[in-house]
């Protein structure tokens, strides 16, 4: 009788440690889509963009992407989100050739609420930095501006979208100014156990550029699964994209892979 009672609650003791997890990996899925959450974190967001100028080439641009946030205040927090990628530029004139190096780094500061209601926002500057290696891999010019982001979880939604524009205000002087404009909308649906389906597609503008060559628009989507490896809790996702407006030597799709590290707080 005593082991009957001690297997029973075992098994009911495993039952809750598995529903416990399945409802953490839910909650970390829907952090790892706030731009703004209380959640340091480290992706790895690798796109391949292919079909590129008339040579039809591949161009891959690598992401290191840490999200670190700061508590300021009890009401108020900091999210700092940098972005240094890491590119292979192909001569696109060409069947062969190309450049590979750093980029031009980003960081975004956004000051949000710590205790948001049923709308969450950030606000704050971004600013782009001419660390790029070699000329065709960046700008040659210092640029800033503002950003935001909104977003609603309803239920198992996540839907919002994050947007910003850069003006460069220093630099070469003999490269092009910088006036760059970025809108990502995102919209998400989790399942149980951290699954979920995602479509988040980058739309640009150089407004620099002649009429034609304005608009980078991708549609698509994906999805992705918050999992553990021991102790570590990870997210990885894909993505695919066909870019259904784009400049005349831009690539026709994408395919976005992101291997992202998590590091939630203790409670």
């Amino acid at each position: 009788m005593n082991k009957l009672k001690l297997f029973l609650a075992l098994t009911i003791a495993l039952n809750f440690s598995g529903f416990a997890v399945a409802d953490e990996q839910e909650d970390l899925a829907k952090q790892t889509q706030n731009p703004v959450a209380d959640l340091i974190s480290v992706p790895f967001q690798n796109n391949t963009n292919f079909n590129l100028g008339p040579k039809d080439r591949t161009q891959n641009i690598l992401n290191v992407q840490p999200v670190i946030p700061i508590n300021l205040t009890d009401k108020w927090n900091l999210i700092t989100r940098t972005i240094a990628p890491i590119i292979y530029q192909p001569d696109v004139t060409s069947n062969s050739g190309g450049e590979f190096g750093l980029g031009d780094i980003n960081t975004t500061l956004f000051l949000s609420p710590a205790n948001a209601g049923k709308v969450v926002w950030g606000v704050g500057p971004i600013l782009s930095l001419p660390t790029a290696t070699d000329k065709t891999l960046g700008t040659d010019k210092w640029s800033a501006g503002p950003s935001a982001v909104l977003l609603a979880m309803p239920s198992n939604w996540v839907i919002g979208f994050l947007v910003n524009n850069l003006w460069s205000f220093a630099g070469d002087n003999d490269r092009q100014d910088v006036n760059q404009f970025l809108f990502q909308y995102f919209v998400n649906y989790n399942f149980q156990g951290g699954w979920y389906l995602t479509s988040a597609p980058i739309n640009t503008a150089n407004w620099k550029a002649d009429d034609g060559n304005k608009w980078t628009v991708p549609i698509g989507g994906g999805g992705g699964k918050v999992f553990r490896i021991g102790p570590q809790p990870l997210n990885l996702q894909t993505q695919v994209f066909y870019n259904v407006e784009k400049p005349d030597l831009g690539p026709e799709w994408s395919l976005r892979v992101q291997l992202q590290f998590l590091f939630p707080k203790r409670k």
